[in-house]
């Protein structure tokens, strides 16, 4: 017979998300039946979104290493050598479930945790990027969601100081019910000066600093980790609320006392808040941990250890210090007037120990939490591969220039500048390149050289075909990077994926990580950091299965980088990679043909290394300064984007056989250069004797795009559809 504590039942444990055998499982680390702070400090270290419990098991498959790579998975944040004694810091982190719940504060808290995990380390913030899901544009809900996380993300960057250069946002019945918000922060910091969070040493103050605990965002990794229900709304109290300009102070304090020999380890107080912040710096440390919780800086009174365990409340961080350096980094909180307490010691316990006026109210084995925490290898079944588009499936338009209107007027391509231009995305006077390109590019201080960054996934692809669904995610942010002329060094992730209790969800997640390790691999592109999403449906259906990538570069020398817009009438277009008209699952299919179905362009690494590594020797050598990557919507949709950014129209000349997929196919590995005349026959051999496929297929000029002198479409009209879909949208009534 089960054995439970006090007031504990076997509801209570499964409203704290544990299952009957995990619960056993407790009872038989613990020796005795854990009282209600202890279940719920369980519950949290044995969630999903703590724990990985159903992904760890597929995780350690992915590649983590190589010579650029300081600081792989484990801690807060990636770390990558850009050379000159320098370090990019950065990781990408989700906040669905709280941004469904109540967007602005959802996603506003997800910018705020991402930030903190980047300067935890040491590292200042110098840019933000996000990756956002949101459902049907006609949907009752998607307005009102899409308005208050971008105001959220905005809101909180804005206030911060640090810009946001970069992202996506799409669109997709399936996130109808369960958006997702996937925020990326990336930070500089000199090699000699990165912190950690493991807490060596026995006997040494334990500090807690920022704003005080309150009873917000009690349960918050718990709820990130249980699908959706028609209820949903009612889990509200769960999610956090923020403050930017306490964060902002914290930002400061930190890097202030970090110049100093005061610090031995710190940790943001994110997900679970103190609990989990405390128990992997004694994980990480190897050490026990005591905490006096009558010392934690509350804003309520009567609050309990089990919501001070608990509370996700914004902008806290946890220190180990030095002995006999607490008044020294009291004055410096005190200074940027915010808490700070010393609540605690380290130990030569191993257990993660509680007093609570006068008394012990929870005392766990640490490892009993990280190292016995649940491992599952969950079944699943692969993907059944879909057939090829049948003959007549996607037949040519009429009008290939109706065609075109139509998918740079849909919401896959429309601009997102009523987006960003909520975010401030030059503050800090670094930005080279901001959102709109192929990545953005924002200047290392004071140098001549800048790190590219970049988000992408195609879900659908995914969905269809989950390998080479992971494959093309990795290849297009890999892609984007190059396109910019900068050097790809690493990615991080943001697997969001439906429940992994079914062998099909399951299945999805395993064969998106193998594609995605295999180009990792073949790219030489490791991932150092990253985030697990999982149980993102809603009464039973899934979103599509959506492996975020944000991905990091560096450009050694601003002077040789590329931009999207055509530049001079009379420049040559020559497509680099080859085309062979894909129209499976592309956006051509699903808005023309009206069909989401066929299978994903496959994906060639060999060819995207190769042809990647011709386009950057191009721009680094100063031959070509306009460059575009092809993804959706094929090679129109492609310079269609150069001619808007640029204001130059184009004339193309397309094969006649197959012409529309020659158009609109999206075919992978394939770029757009556009070079001055006198270069375009230097290129073209340049890329033949590398065994790349080149061709000429135009020229810029004029106010409209033709294709084979026919076909006109006037840069104005495409401009109205392409730029007034947006605010027309947001702006309209139901």
């Amino acid at each position: 017979m089960t054995s439970y504590g006090e007031g504990i039942t076997a509801k209570i444990v499964s409203e704290h998300g544990l299952t009957e055998g995990e619960y056993s499982q407790i009872l038989k680390r613990m020796g005795r039946p854990p009282n209600y702070t202890e279940l719920g400090i369980f519950s949290v270290m044995w969630s999903e979104h703590c724990s990985y419990k159903s992904s760890r098991r597929w995780l350690k498959e992915l590649p983590t290493t190589g010579d650029q790579v300081i600081c792989g998975p484990g801690e807060n944040a990636g770390i990558i050598d850009i050379g000159d004694g320098q370090a990019a810091v950065f990781k990408m982190e989700s906040h669905n479930h709280p941004s469904f719940i109540e967007p602005y504060q959802g996603a506003a808290t997800g910018v705020g945790g991402i930030m903190r995990d980047v300067f935890t380390m040491g590292a200042r913030p110098i840019a933000n990027l996000n990756a956002l899901r949101f459902g049907d544009p006609a949907h009752e809900k998607t307005r009102h969601l899409v308005s208050g996380v971008v105001a959220g993300i905005g809101g909180y960057g804005n206030c911060m100081g640090v810009p946001t250069v970069g992202g996506e946002t799409n669109f997709h019945p399936s996130y109808n019910g369960n958006i997702l918000v996937n925020a990326m922060t990336v930070g500089i910091v000199d090699q000699n000066k990165i912190f950690y969070s493991a807490a060596k040493g026995v006997g040494n103050p334990v500090v807690y600093v920022g704003s005080k605990t309150g009873r917000d965002g009690i349960h918050g990794a718990t709820m990130a980790s249980a699908e959706f229900d028609d209820n949903s709304d009612e889990k509200r109290p769960t999610v956090q609320v923020g403050d930017p300009f306490t964060e902002k102070l914290l930002l400061e304090a930190c890097l202030e006392l970090m110049a100093s020999d005061a610090i031995i380890a710190i940790q943001d107080m994110g997900a679970a808040g103190l609990t989990s912040s405390s128990v992997e710096m004694a994980s990480k440390g190897e050490v026990g941990i005591e905490l006096n919780l009558d010392n934690v800086p509350c804003r309520e009174t009567g609050m309990q250890p089990y919501e001070m365990m608990l509370s996700e409340s914004q902008e806290r961080m946890l220190m180990v210090l030095q002995p006999g350096r607490e008044d020294a980094a009291r004055a410096i909180f005190d200074k940027w007037g915010l808490d700070f307490a010393v609540i605690g010691v380290t130990t030569n316990t191993g257990n993660l120990t509680l007093t609570h006026q006068g008394a012990v109210v929870a005392d766990i084995p640490v490892e009993g939490l990280t190292e016995d925490a649940p491992i599952y290898d969950r079944p699943w079944v692969s993907t059944p591969k879909p057939a090829p588009l049948s003959a007549g499936t996607c037949p040519p338009p009429e009008d290939m220039g109706a065609a075109l209107l139509t998918l740079m007027g849909s919401p896959d391509l429309v601009s997102r500048r009523w987006i960003w231009e909520q975010y401030d995305h030059t503050v800090m006077a670094d930005t080279v390149q901001g959102p709109g390109g192929d990545a953005a590019i924002v200047r290392i201080h004071g140098t001549s050289k800048a790190l590219a960054l970049t988000t992408d996934v195609t879900p659908r692809y995914c969905k269809a075909d989950p390998i080479e669904g992971g494959r093309q995610a990795v290849a297009e942010a890999w892609r984007n990077l190059t396109a910019v002329g900068a050097t790809p060094l690493a990615m991080t992730d943001c697997l969001n994926f439906g429940n992994p209790e079914r062998p099909e969800i399951m299945g999805q997640f395993v064969e998106c990580l193998q594609g995605m390790g295999e180009a990792g691999r073949a790219l030489d592109f490791p991932i150092v950091s990253g985030n697990v999403s999982l149980y993102n449906e809603t009464n039973g259906e899934a979103i599509l299965p959506t492996p975020a990538i944000g991905g990091v570069g560096v450009i050694k020398d601003l002077a040789n980088r590329a931009h999207v817009a055509l530049e001079e009438t009379g420049d040559v277009l020559i497509l680099i990679g080859e085309s062979n008209g894909h129209l499976g699952q592309s956006l051509f299919a699903r808005e023309i043909c009206d069909q989401e179905c066929g299978t994903p362009p496959p994906v060639d690494l060999a060819a995207e290394r190769r042809n990647g590594d011709f386009v950057r020797t191009c721009i680094e050598s100063g031959l070509v300064s306009c460059v575009h990557d092809i993804s959706d919507g094929g090679l129109y949709a492609a310079v269609a984007e150069m001619a808007l950014a640029g204001g130059i129209g184009a004339a193309l000349e397309a094969p006649e056989a197959n012409t529309h997929g020659f158009l609109f196919g999206e075919d992978q590995a394939r770029y757009i250069l556009a070079v001055r005349p006198e270069q375009a026959d230097k290129i073209i051999k340049q890329a033949a004797e590398a065994s790349i496929h080149a061709q000429q297929i135009g020229q810029a000029g004029g106010a409209a795009l033709s294709v084979n002198g026919a076909h006109m479409v006037s840069l104005s009209d495409l401009r109205d559809v392409h730029e007034g879909w947006f605010a027309s949208h947001m702006s309209s009534r139901t």
